[in-house]
């Protein structure tokens, strides 16, 4: 038996024998060697690299040790864990309700994309778990708690948090992603006086399956007149314009230590939607400097279309004129926005007098 032979391949004749494409010069002084495999010993520079990469590595939940609560609310409760392997301190975030498995896959979409976000300003998403039914979040641990109840007279210390704040909005603004629920118990603070906002990724989850107004996503007090009426601006909706509504009601509150409407801010819906959108929007007092009014007041217009964006407003003469004025350096009263130090135990033949 013969074996089959291949027929002889017939060159094809060029087209046009005047063209050619040049193969790529490889240039030397670009190249970059590359690393090294992992020796099984280990050395000092690789085990402080490991060490420093440590809180990007991917967490297993069974790692967590679960600690004390430190926040709770409509959307879920907050517990301070420990991850065992690295003693690194977190926050884990437990979204109440079981939801569907179409709503689940797209909450896990959602959490790989907000693993993406990093900013000095925004609390940090790690890791997304689903136990036993219920989403968990883990995210960065702000030792200083939120700004809810805190009364920030000062304006240099108030323009030093708004620039904060709207340096971290600017950001989720460019990449597309709006908060939603931007108010005082979202802001959170460390001891090294570093502002991040908190609960992005939660309020955008929860606004796509529960109705917007709904307690379960978050009080209307914060909420723009358009998105509490959708009958105002001809029933549009700016998110972006919506956060920045957000935003001047929760620095004027610093500042007046009061929620500014003529309501409880634990109002029922009526009244608030009433003080929001039939009242004119609340202005900084007189005695405040002319450059807050007006910042407070590019914030709360009743158009979305006439509130000046994130960025804009971190050019406006009140932010501008702390920056000129040192605003690197933490403000002296800036302090005053941390919880005081846990109370010292007094001994048994102390605690009859008081301390001076």
């Amino acid at each position: 038996m013969k074996p089959v032979q291949s027929a002889p391949v017939k060159s094809r004749p060029r087209r046009r024998p005047d063209l050619s494409l040049p193969l790529p010069q490889r240039d030397v002084s670009l190249a970059v060697p590359l690393p090294l495999p992992p020796t099984s010993g280990g050395s000092s520079s690789s085990s402080s690299s490991s060490s420093s990469s440590s809180s990007a590595a991917p967490k297993n939940y069974s790692d967590l040790e679960r600690g004390n609560r430190i926040g709770s609310g409509a959307g879920g409760t907050v517990y301070k864990v420990t991850h065992r392997p690295s003693s690194r301190v977190y926050a884990l975030k437990v979204i109440y309700g079981n939801h569907e498995e179409n709503v689940r896959r797209q909450i896990c979409r959602e959490i790989e994309i907000l693993r993406d976000v990093s900013h000095q300003n925004i609390v940090k998403c790690h890791e997304m778990f689903d136990q036993n039914g219920e989403i968990q979040v883990l995210l960065e641990f702000m030792d200083g708690g939120s700004l809810e109840n805190r009364h920030v007279s000062n304006e240099r210390d108030l323009a030093h948090l708004s620039h904060q704040i709207l340096n971290g909005l600017a950001y989720l603004h460019g990449r597309h992603i709006v908060h939603r629920d931007i108010k005082p118990s979202n802001l959170l603070i460390n001891s090294d006086k570093i502002v991040k906002i908190a609960d992005f990724g939660v309020s955008r989850i929860l606004a796509q399956t529960m109705d917007p107004c709904n307690s379960s996503v978050g009080t209307i007090a914060y909420m723009s007149p358009e998105r509490i009426n959708t009958d105002l601006n001809q029933g549009r909706y700016d998110g972006y314009a919506g956060d920045i509504w957000s935003l001047g009601v929760s620095i004027l509150e610093f500042y007046l230590g009061r929620f500014p409407f003529n309501v409880s801010r634990q109002g029922d819906w009526a009244s608030l939607m009433c003080a929001i959108c039939m009242s004119q929007p609340p202005e900084a007092p007189a005695a405040a400097s002319p450059d807050f009014r007006h910042f407070i007041s590019c914030c709360l217009q009743r158009e979305p279309g006439r509130r000046m964006t994130a960025t804009q407003l971190l050019q406006h003469p009140f932010i501008r004129r702390a920056v000129s004025q040192g605003l690197n350096r933490s403000p002296q009263n800036l302090h005053q926005l941390l919880p005081p130090p846990p109370p010292r135990t007094l001994s048994s033949s102390s605690s009859s007098s008081p301390t001076t």
